[in-house]
């Protein structure tokens, strides 16, 4: 009996440098702590030894009865002190967890210590270091709201002997916005019209954001008229409707359309013009069979080249020209068809009547009755064949 409680006493008052212990902190000073781990006397924690971060106090990070592992790095045995560290024994497990981790790609928390030139500081068992450019997606110019923050991180360099922990915030960032751009591209479809933000603008078109996923509108796909310079009708952070005209998963590519998502010129000039209406129009091509006019934006009729003049014309040319602007008579609207039929001689020929008109009502103002039924066509044989 009395040997194997000698032999008990020994194992607890026995230690090795390199014995990982568990203890007691039962004492708080300002620059250690004592910690009973079965000695004969309570192990000394320097501050220093407490975290692989800096500690102002040690009241910051122990309290009373707190009960930790400690490994004993020093015996001062002509003093009968172990001195130990907290901090060994926490480096020791975080770099095997973060070797784990760097080797699986798998997302760790830490939250954010200290802030440092070229980056932020976090306690991940060991000194985790956060480069400035690893932060977030887009450059931070200032970091002073980021203290105390919790970020989820990646391990993207470890190298245990030169206690080299280095993490990356917008890894996760990254990741995160690919598997959303993956759930995009998948539930896309063509012809769906969505809601999306410009992000870039560029010689041939525009970049939308269509929540996590960039598709590109082509300058030609802006609006039904013509658009020289995607600038000249967006701005970058403008919301603006899209319809899906083609989606390449695999080359993670989306063409999109702001013209399609919208009522299209043909539908809009439908309920604006009817026939037997006259309206004002500008040349904007010319043929050999006639004239193209602009009537409505992105819409444009044909004048037949039998109704461009009353008199003979061999050729548009002889009396219109591109630009010019002229009055024209709806004489048949095809919108289903995208047609429309115009005439100028039919505008001439009212405008002629109405003048005729005119001056046979001053005239019958300025003498008096005679009693004789005079018409028009009496008085202007010529207009007896207008049409």
């Amino acid at each position: 009996m009395a040997e194997e409680m000698k032999s008990e006493l020994t194992e607890v008052t026995t230690f090795q440098v390199g014995d990982v212990v568990k203890g007691k902190v039962v004492n708080v000073e300002q620059n250690q702590a004592l910690v009973d781990i079965g000695y004969k006397s309570e192990a000394i924690l320097p501050i220093s030894e407490l975290s692989s971060l800096h500690v102002d106090k040690v009241a910051d990070v122990l309290s009373v009865d707190d009960e930790l592992d400690v490994k004993v790095i020093r015996i001062k045995e002509d003093e009968d002190k172990l001195i130990v560290s907290k901090k060994a024994v926490d480096a020791e497990k975080a770099w095997e967890e973060l070797e784990r981790k760097f080797e699986t790609g798998e997302v760790l928390t830490a939250t954010v210590a200290d802030i440092v030139k070229g980056g932020l500081v976090v306690d991940v068992g060991v000194r985790g270091f956060i480069p400035a450019s690893h932060v977030e997606l887009h450059f931070v110019e200032d970091f002073s709201d980021y203290k105390g923050r919790e970020l989820s991180l990646k391990v993207i360099e470890l190298d245990a002997e030169k206690n080299k922990c280095i993490l990356s915030h917008k890894a996760v960032l990254e990741d995160e916005l690919n598997r959303k751009k993956q759930e995009v591209l998948a539930s896309l479809e063509e012809g769906q019209v969505l809601e999306g933000t410009v992000q870039r603008l560029t010689d041939f078109g525009a970049f939308v954001d269509i929540g996590g996923v960039d598709g590109l509108v082509h300058v030609s796909e802006l609006a039904w008229h013509r658009v020289e310079h995607p600038a000249d009708m967006l701005n970058e952070g403008d919301k603006v409707k899209v319809k899906v005209l083609k989606v390449n998963r695999e080359q993670e590519r989306i063409s999109l359309s702001i013209k399609e998502a919208s009522e299209g010129p043909w539908e809009k000039v439908a309920k604006e013009i009817a026939a037997g209406d006259v309206v004002k129009g500008t040349v904007k091509r010319l043929v050999s069979f006639g004239a193209f006019v602009e009537v409505f934006p992105g819409v444009e009729g044909l004048v037949h080249v039998s109704q461009i003049s009353r008199r003979h014309v061999a050729t548009p040319a002889e009396v219109l020209e591109e630009g010019q602007e002229v009055q024209v008579k709806v004489l048949e609207m095809a919108p289903e068809q995208k047609r429309i039929s115009l005439s100028i001689k039919d505008v001439e020929v009212e405008e002629e009547r109405k003048e005729v008109k005119e001056v046979m009502e001053q005239q019958q103002q300025e003498q008096p009755s005679t009693g004789l039924n005079v018409t028009l066509g009496d008085m202007y044989p010529e207009l007896r064949n207008l049409k």
